[in-house]
């Protein structure tokens, strides 16, 4: 586990809205509908990284789901379908989570308690990352993601 900072990321890809169990599910479909219509997507900073984005606190109609997304080095012409998302320059606490997909809740704890531990505060009213450079796979459910919970 560690602390980073991340500088301002401008985003490009997929929203996912559903039930929250089915994220597990719908996250891993999303990555290969956003992997095959990479070619689309200008500007893209590194292709072979994919970064997931939510809100875990409270959250408006706008700001619920998840955004399964690539960096891009700026806007232009966002494919149809797709959508765009500006995170802001933020500190995290990062942790990685090697596994099942459905198992990333259980790396979450360990690292909340490590949050806590080392007397940080969660930011939750605010964007929080998953990035890999493995994504799109055929075995969607095993994944290797660092988990980037934002802190101050």
């Amino acid at each position: 586990m560690r602390v980073t900072e991340l500088k301002e990321m401008k985003l490009v890809g997929l929203r996912v809205v559903c039930e929250g169990d089915q994220y597990v599910n719908e996250i891993p479909r999303a990555a290969i509908t956003l992997k095959n219509g990479l070619k689309e997507i200008k500007e893209v900073v590194t292709p072979t990284r994919l970064i997931g984005a939510f809100i875990v606190g409270d959250f408006t109609d706008e700001e619920d789901g998840y955004w399964v997304c690539v960096e891009v080095k700026q806007y232009n012409e966002i494919p149809v379908g797709m959508v765009f998302l500006t995170i802001p320059p933020q500190k995290y606490a990062v942790i990685k989570h090697k596994g099942p997909n459905y198992k990333i809740r259980d790396t979450y704890e360990v690292l909340h308690k490590w949050i806590d531990e080392n007397r940080f505060e969660r930011i939750v009213r605010s964007w929080h990352l998953e990035i890999s450079d493995e994504w799109g796979s055929n075995n969607s459910t095993e994944v290797e993601v660092e988990l980037h919970d934002t802190i101050k």
